[in-house]
């Protein structure tokens, strides 16, 4: 009877804060500069701009991210451009998407992944990356990419590469030049002395 009696306990999970959920401050169509240690080193263009001050922090861009870094002359150094970038506690940055970098050494930089870790200095991802040599166009392919934060000193596992041909050299090499073509005319054209003697035999 008294267990009759007893109310039914309500299994009721807890509210959601909203902090946990809302970002702290949205900015809209935003290009800005960042600087570090008082010096301006990076350049955020995006659409959106979510800030979250919950640990652990968090930016995040859904809509896109350009972003510039600058050495200490203010010269880019590279330029990354991706569909969706986070940026947690202010130093890990994730990209993800179409990534693709462009160092100042004018070397392409493709992958659907990025890391960036501004305290040890380090890039790289674990997805496919595709790596394009500027002028001649060659290009590297492979995955577990790892690269210094300048972009410049990189190791790629499982690479693959390939060099293109230029066509016009190919069919150069293989056509006779004009001296190649007039000795063959002269071995194949009869003397004038072979001529006589065949007639005089007639």
């Amino acid at each position: 009877m008294l267990v009759a009696c007893d109310k039914a306990h309500e299994h009721v999970a807890p509210a959601i804060d909203p902090n946990d959920s809302l970002p702290f401050m949205t900015a809209h169509g935003i290009s800005n500069l960042i600087s570090d240690s008082g010096v301006i080193s990076y350049k955020i263009v995006a659409e959106d701009w979510n800030i979250y001050t919950t640990e652990p922090q968090k930016w995040t861009f859904l809509k896109g991210l350009f972003l510039e870094k600058f050495d200490s002359t203010f010269h880019v150094e590279w330029h990354i451009q991706s569909d969706t970038a986070y940026c947690h506690n202010n130093r890990t940055w994730e990209l993800r998407g179409r990534v693709v970098v462009l160092n100042r050494e004018g070397t392409l930089f493709k992958s659907e992944e990025l890391f960036w870790d501004m305290d040890r200095h380090e890039i790289w991802s674990n997805m496919f990356m595709r790596i394009t040599k500027p002028d001649s166009e060659q290009q590297l392919e492979g995955n577990r990419f790892r690269s210094n934060e300048e972009m410049t000193d990189y190791h790629i596992s499982l690479a693959a590469g390939y060099t293109p041909v230029n066509e016009e050299k190919e069919e150069q090499s293989t056509t006779p030049d004009a001296a190649t073509t007039d000795t063959v005319k002269t071995i194949q054209r009869v003397s004038t002395a072979d001529n006589r003697r065949r007639a005089s035999q007639q």
